[in-house]
């Protein structure tokens, strides 16, 4: 049974026709070690089962409630339930990713132990398959304080169902920004509200493989050109609040096609990764160029990232075991 504590913490997960995995996800949730939660379900105007799945999860812990809105995106969703929430403390977790069960615990112990200052806590991240078992890990990462550089330049965070953010660092960041969705390109919202918060708040992390990051063929991040497009406007906004950082937000973004590329050329997709150079180029020619030299003209680097020595500024992969699944592997 999870402990007892006396801080409240929200839990925010926005779904929308998860009802082949928000079941999982809120069992890894209701697990957590540190029990004193308040866990919102965002129904994002779903047409599946998954309101009937969230009801029965409602009535069998009085932690759950469920929230109703039309279909309006997932950044319109954790607003939503945020801004609902009652607790100084909040975190986000996506209908189909996973979380060790004492990832709130250490997250919350290491924010507190940082003062007010610090806004934000993460952990390591995992990827896993559609049935929960670990692929890459992105370990290795120690960026602390003031992280606006090194997240600018690379999502070290590598998902929205990492972060543990005080609710004044999500008030003073304006929340999520849902004008990506309405110009068509979701998908990096949440780099963008790090971004936000970084500028103003120093993040703590906790070294421990903590968050199981899904990656679906038919979620939001297996769209690789809508994630570009995504980033691209996320650093126009940035170089606009920031003119002083626009090149390091250039440097991110060569970064992350570059990283997309690479997800592509593994997956013997060669029509997707010229898809995505191709909208690159149309966009930053120069940053086309510079991804072309990374990924054709330095083989060494290539096959080092491969690897797992660097991440393409995303992060930097372990060599943890994989093919195991992630909640057993971080049980405690």
């Amino acid at each position: 049974m999870p402990v007892s504590s006396e801080q409240l913490v929200s839990v925010v997960i926005p779904a929308y026709n998860a009802e082949e995995t928000l079941d999982e996800t809120l069992c890894s949730v209701r697990a957590q070690t540190h029990g004193n939660l308040e866990i919102i379900i965002v129904d994002d105007g779903s047409t599946d089962t998954t309101c009937a799945l969230a009801e029965r999860h409602a009535a069998a812990d009085p932690r759950v409630q469920l929230l109703h809105q039309p279909n309006s995106g997932v950044a319109a969703a954790r607003n939503a339930g945020w801004q609902q929430a009652r607790s100084a403390f909040i975190a986000f977790l996506d209908a189909d990713d996973l979380w060790a069960s004492t990832k709130i615990e250490r997250q919350l112990q290491a924010l507190q132990a940082a003062g007010p200052r610090a806004g934000l806590a993460y952990a390591w991240t995992v990827q896993i398959d559609p049935g929960g078992f670990m692929g890459r890990c992105y370990g290795g990462i120690h960026h602390q304080g003031d992280v606006l550089s090194e997240l600018l330049r690379g999502n070290f965070l590598c998902c929205g169902s990492n972060a543990l953010t005080r609710r004044e660092a999500l008030m003073d960041a304006e929340g999520f920004d849902s004008r990506l969705r309405d110009a068509g390109f979701e998908g990096c919202e949440d780099w963008l509200l790090h971004c936000r918060i970084a500028e103003t708040y120093a993040f703590v992390r906790v070294p421990e493989y903590l968050v199981g990051y899904r990656f679906l063929h038919n979620s939001m991040s297996s769209n690789k050109q809508r994630m570009l497009r995504s980033q691209m406007l996320a650093c126009r906004q940035i170089a606009a609040r920031r003119p002083d950082l626009a090149s390091v937000a250039m440097e991110g973004l060569q970064n992350y096609c570059a990283w997309l590329m690479r997800e592509a050329i593994d997956r013997r997709d060669p029509k997707q990764v010229w898809s995505l150079w191709w909208l690159m180029w149309k966009e930053h020619p120069t940053g086309a160029l510079w991804v072309l030299r990374q990924l054709l003209l330095d083989p060494v680097r290539y096959v080092r990232d491969r690897l797992g020595r660097s991440m393409g500024g995303i992060g930097a992969e372990s060599t943890r075991p994989s093919g195991q699944s992630f909640l057993e592997m971080t049980r405690f």
